[in-house]
């Protein structure tokens, strides 16, 4: 009962900042945007790509590396910025008197997030496959919790960056590194043996199953999507063991209260 009530109160806030910073959302959907029309007026220039079909396949590639990249970047992020602002905002602290506990907090917070960035990264996935006249498999029962799965790792990493946000406060040039970690993740092909290993790489290969060839879920093969779901729970376990470590020594050293 409490837990709901908290999570209609995340969803809430996070929904209002959303729609009142709503400039700031669609300006970095948009830079992202321009990026890949970069990228993808550049392999229409390489020499009879058009005409040969030479790399048949690899837009559509293209085309779902850059979604599941763009919504790992705002995945990994919101946790980390929403603890940087509330430790702007001196509010921090009061987040720790919740009856339901920080941890909840920030629970509800992923969830709320990862909800409502569906939203403006469907119009981004549909941007993309006008621009390039690719269309993919849009199935959303397929690719809702397949995208999950996808980003467990990446929340990994968010927790261990809020973690970090709460005891050096200003880590912004990192998120600068760890964007470009996660598009190295993606581009190590799945045929390498250690690359399953790799928060992304083998959910944005089932992903590419479901929008490529049009496989729904229940039609994945079951040890991959295990496997997927497995590797994701490490690295967010690993996140939030980093966090509870770097939030101990933040309130040791009473830097909850301060930026």
């Amino acid at each position: 009962m409490h837990l709901g009530i908290l999570f209609r109160t995340i969803f809430r806030r996070e929904l209002t900042m959303m729609t009142r910073y709503v400039i700031n959302t669609i300006s970095g959907l948009v830079s992202i945007y321009l990026f890949f029309v970069l990228i993808f007026l550049g392999m229409q220039n390489l020499s009879g790509y058009m005409a040969g079909d030479a790399l048949s396949g690899s837009l559509e590639g293209t085309i779902i590396g850059f979604f599941v990249w763009t919504f790992t970047i705002f995945a990994y992020s919101d946790l980390s910025w929403n603890l940087i602002g509330e430790a702007q905002a001196g509010t921090l602290e009061q987040l720790y008197l919740a009856p339901m506990g920080f941890k909840w907090v920030c629970a509800c917070t992923v969830v709320s997030t990862f909800l409502l960035n569906l939203i403006p990264h469907t119009v981004f996935l549909l941007a993309m496959m006008a621009t390039t006249g690719r269309w993919l498999h849009i199935d959303f029962l397929s690719l809702i919790p397949l995208m999950a799965i996808t980003v467990l790792g990446a929340y990994g990493f968010g927790f261990a960056l809020g973690g970090l946000a709460l005891v050096f406060k200003r880590i912004q040039a990192l998120f600068q590194i760890v964007q470009f970690v996660f598009l190295a993740f993606l581009l190590v092909p799945t045929r390498v043996p250690w690359a399953k290993f790799l928060p992304l790489s083998l959910g944005n290969s089932l992903l590419n199953d479901v929008m490529v060839k049009g496989t729904p879920l229940w039609r994945l093969p079951i040890k991959s999507v295990l496997m997927a779901t497995a590797v994701g729970m490490v690295y967010l376990a690993v996140g939030l063991v980093v966090f509870a470590r770097f939030e101990k020594i933040a309130r040791d050293r009473g830097l909850l209260g301060h930026y």
